[in-house]
């Protein structure tokens, strides 16, 4: 289809400025407050546990929860707890750490991967509970993450502490158990029974909780109490909800995203920014977002989605790619089959690595968004260009959008005339959008990438 007429405009969401929080003096000071030195045993061994998610300043974070441990006399380590990511190998794991730029230079501690589980616990689901052998042996455990809405499912406590120790820490063996009983049971039970029996079964001392806001900068970091990772954890699961970045619009016949990645989401794209969940939000149990009682807010309506490249950081898993419906032959270049299959069968979703249609140039997908998606006039085709869903302050929409958007979004403030669809001489878009950097918008840490 020629879509010669369509034209876009940059424009920026105009989100509530962020407070700068300094990850590292807060966590110190309040990894302080909490008394750590008198909790740890002088001269033990203490994992910290880091997942694959491009948290905002995440070597700086772990860092600081290292110099804090040595501080108290303890000598602390880095365990990855990302599950299957990393194709659930020592290597693979240590590279997906790298990538985000925790590595023992950076952090000040040995990365010491443990693929191999053990069982602490029986489950009351009958299978047994399983964790790392490192965190199993360690004489306390200190968990790092970021607490957020989860992509496929929703309740009391989602994406955070208690999840990373259920999956992330289960590595790929205590991944697969615990993604195989959600199937059955929910991902809430499941989180429930498991976290409440490897929080009696292991040596935890704290959690180090951080929520960001809609530039993706930490906007608050808590440390919790064993006792207290479900209770406050759900409280900070509500403020990240209140802080999640979304699209100005619900009705769209085009997405493209210029990237999709592990470090940008867990399903590659994050669902609450693109819709189309999985079918963990249909599990039993699951509750949608808000106040009991209260009406399910509309997904995003995305007629067709074109996913134009993958992150350098996702180390070619693809997981995610089944929710496009178009992408690029360079993009299916990259993809490293294996580690997305293991992602996409250890988290029982294998339709989302189901390869969509791929083209050798952008033109040619967007000629095809715009055909399949019923538009007959490109000028009033209803388009949204995005870097990635993690990188929503600035983003590109046609002209027939300006002047619309949902009430309770953040005013869009232009920022230039509108343009034509910015194409090479061999078909492909050239990014309106700066790379997504440590010192770009969008979590920190992340490889640098372009398009």
């Amino acid at each position: 289809m020629d879509h010669s007429t369509l034209r876009l405009q940059l424009v920026e969401q105009a989100f509530p400025a962020g407070r700068g929080l300094d990850v590292a003096a807060e966590a110190a000071a309040r990894l302080r407050t909490f008394g750590l030195r008198r909790r740890l045993r002088p001269g033990g061994r203490v994992a910290v546990c880091v997942g694959s998610r491009g948290i905002d300043r995440l070597p700086q974070l772990v860092a600081a929860v290292c110099a804090a441990v040595r501080e108290a006399g303890a000598e602390p380590f880095v365990v990855p707890c990302m599950g299957s990511h990393g194709g659930g190998r020592a290597d693979g794991q240590r590279a997906v750490l790298a990538g985000l730029g925790v590595d023992e230079r950076a952090v000040g501690a040995p990365v010491r991967p443990e693929p191999a589980v053990t069982a602490v616990a029986t489950s009351g689901f009958g299978p047994p509970v399983l964790t790392s052998r490192a965190l199993a042996g360690a004489d306390h455990v200190i968990v790092v993450n970021r607490v957020k809405p989860h992509t496929d499912f929703h309740g009391e406590v989602e994406s955070g502490l208690v999840k990373m120790l259920v999956v992330g820490a289960g590595q790929h063996e205590g991944a697969l158990s615990a993604h195989r009983l959600a199937l059955r049971h929910g991902f809430p039970a499941v989180l429930r029974d498991h976290g409440e029996r490897l929080l009696a079964a292991l040596p935890v001392t704290c959690g180090v909780a951080v929520v960001e806001d809609q530039h993706h900068r930490a906007a608050l970091l808590a440390v919790l109490a064993p006792e207290e990772f479900f209770t406050r954890e759900r409280a900070l699961l509500a403020r990240a909800r209140a802080l999640l970045p979304r699209l100005p619009f619900d009705d769209l016949d085009v997405l493209i995203v210029d990237f999709l990645g592990k470090d940008v989401s867990g399903s590659g794209m994050d669902t609450n920014v693109v819709g189309r969940i999985g079918p963990g939000g249909n599990a039993p149990g699951d509750t949608r977002p808000g106040p009991a009682g209260a009406a399910t807010p509309p997904e995003p309506r995305i007629r067709r989605i074109f996913v134009r490249d993958l992150t350098p950081a996702s180390h070619g898993n693809a997981s995610g790619i089944g929710r496009a419906d178009f992408t690029t032959t360079r993009l299916l270049a990259k993809v490293d089959q294996a580690a997305t299959a293991l992602n996409c069968v250890t988290s029982m979703v294998p339709e989302e690595g189901r390869l969509p249609i791929a083209f050798a140039s952008d033109r040619e997908a967007v000629a095809a968004c715009l055909l399949t998606a019923g538009v007959d006039d490109p000028a009033r085709a209803r388009v949204a260009w995005i870097r990635d869903t993690a990188s929503l302050e600035r983003l590109a929409v046609s002209t027939a959008l300006l002047g619309e958007g949902r009430a309770e979004a953040a005013p869009l403030r232009p920022l230039g005339p509108p343009f034509a669809l910015p194409y090479d001489a061999d078909g492909n878009l050239r990014s309106p959008f700066p790379p997504r950097t440590a010192a770009a918008a969008g979590p920190a840490g992340a490889s640098a990438v372009t398009s």
